[in-house]
């Protein structure tokens, strides 16, 4: 049996979903708008796509950690989902944007992430499977609720 966590984390964001969405999707800027972003290495030409691939190297619980991230759905300025392998297991990002009101008229948007974890074979859960279930789901939350609260404030302060 395969085991996976979910973490669903939202913020309102006081801009339409396009100024959103250039916000979300500017990779090489990314270090500058997330302060637990310390490098981002974009291994892709062209623009945000299907496919577009990168190398993200962040801080969390003190700890550097580098992880290859592919875009495997990209619907803009809807949404987008990215997934990654890393030391066993599967991890699936889904980030959505929703305006309140007329997409064109929007000046606020929810943006929703989706964040989650399950083993990359099915065999008994790992460290980071139980790292993200319960307690670590928390810690998932609270650093998904940080990345949200810094892009409201980039997207916001740009008004």
């Amino acid at each position: 049996m395969t085991h996976s966590t979910s973490v669903v984390v939202e913020r309102r964001v006081a801009a339409s979903p396009g100024r959103v969405w250039e916000s979300i999707t500017d990779l090489r800027n990314m270090p500058r708008v997330l302060s637990s972003v310390e490098r981002v290495e974009v291994l892709t030409e062209g623009g945000f796509a299907v496919g577009t691939r990168w190398r993200e190297t962040r801080r969390m619980m003190g700890r550097s950690a580098t992880e290859e991230m592919t875009v495997t759905v990209c619907e803009p300025p809807d949404r987008y989902v990215t997934v990654a392998d890393s030391h066993g297991m599967h991890y699936v990002c889904e980030i959505a944007l929703v305006p309140d009101g007329p997409a064109v008229a929007a000046t606020v948007t929810t943006l929703r992430m989706t964040f989650t974890a399950r083993p990359a074979h099915d065999r008994a859960p790992g460290l980071l499977t139980r790292l993200v279930s319960r307690l670590g789901a928390r810690a998932v939350a609270r650093a998904l609720a940080k990345d949200l609260n810094e892009i409201r404030r980039a997207v916001e302060s740009r008004g």
